[in-house]
């Protein structure tokens, strides 16, 4: 997603920044150097399901908020299992848009909300198929 210091200059700058995805943490909503997102700055603390850019040592992650606890967020990518804590001071902005083949994805319609609430109710569901899938694949 660029260096740090490019990134936070735009932020600041311009209020928004626009960039492709690079991976394959968040899909299916998001997939990988195929979607463009809009981050922008976060204004105060952010909600459960927001997507934040946060930055962890060096890198940049775009997870999505599972639990917010008082001084700290419970974060997780779409097709991840493991969770993370992040505080206030990593998050660099939060996700406000994203395009799907140049057409915008309306994230306050009741398709994405639904998304939301499903992908992260199956969570259980999905942590026991990645542990299978994982032990399979090693020969266990």
């Amino acid at each position: 997603m660029g260096n740090r210091a490019t990134i936070e200059k735009v932020l600041n700058e311009e209020g928004y920044y626009m960039s492709t995805t690079s991976g394959i943490s968040m899909w299916p909503m998001l997939r990988d150097r195929r979607d463009t997102i809009m981050i922008t700055p976060p204004e105060g603390r952010l909600k459960k399901y927001d997507v934040p850019l946060y930055r962890f040592g060096e890198k940049y992650i775009l997870h999505r908020i599972i639990d917010v606890k008082e001084d700290y967020y419970v974060i997780c990518g779409d097709n991840c299992i493991r969770k993370e804590h992040v505080k206030d001071e990593q998050v660099i902005g939060v996700l406000t848009g994203f395009y799907r083949k140049n057409k915008p994805v309306d994230m306050s319609s009741l398709r994405y909300r639904m998304y939301v609430r499903f992908w992260c109710s199956i969570y259980p569901i999905r942590v026991f198929f990645k542990k299978v899938h994982g032990k399979i694949a090693r020969g266990r």
